[in-house]
């Protein structure tokens, strides 16, 4: 799990900008998405590329995400699980990672220094050790 929650709830100001100004929502992505001090190369390649996306795909997705909620059945989750967030994510905060370790028997938690919701786009090396990691543990046995 990645950058995620069991209840995620969408601003309305978000929906609102990919509905009727998606430039809007591609200009204001980076607040949000991105911890404050990551490169704006990695910003800028990140945001041409969702911007090839229809708006109408990325507005679903975000209303998929709003009408979310599994808080009542995370404690039913019974197999293995890498939990993987970063400090600075303001959309799914790290508090909501910490909810799925404790929640989830069979975790591990991973908190990434100086990234935020594109955890795995700002750091993709330490996510990917993170997952070769537990992958590799599950593997042996």
């Amino acid at each position: 799990m990645c950058a995620t929650g069991a209840r995620l709830r969408v601003s309305p100001f978000i929906l609102n900008s990919l509905k009727n100004n998606f430039q809007e929502f591609l200009d204001g992505f980076p607040i949000g998405g991105f911890y404050r001090k990551t490169s704006k190369e990695i910003i800028n390649t990140f945001v041409n590329e969702m911007a090839k996306t229809n708006p109408e795909v990325i507005y679903n997705d975000f209303k998929i995400c709003d009408n979310f909620d599994i808080i009542d059945k995370v404690q039913l989750i019974d197999v293995p699980c890498l939990i993987i967030c970063g400090t600075a994510d303001s959309l799914t905060p790290p508090k909501y990672s910490k909810f799925f370790h404790e929640k989830i028997k069979n975790s591990e938690l991973i908190i990434i220094d100086k990234a935020g919701h594109m955890v795995m786009v700002e750091k993709p090396e330490e996510v990917n050790q993170a997952i070769k990691v537990f992958v590799n543990k599950y593997l042996e046995e």
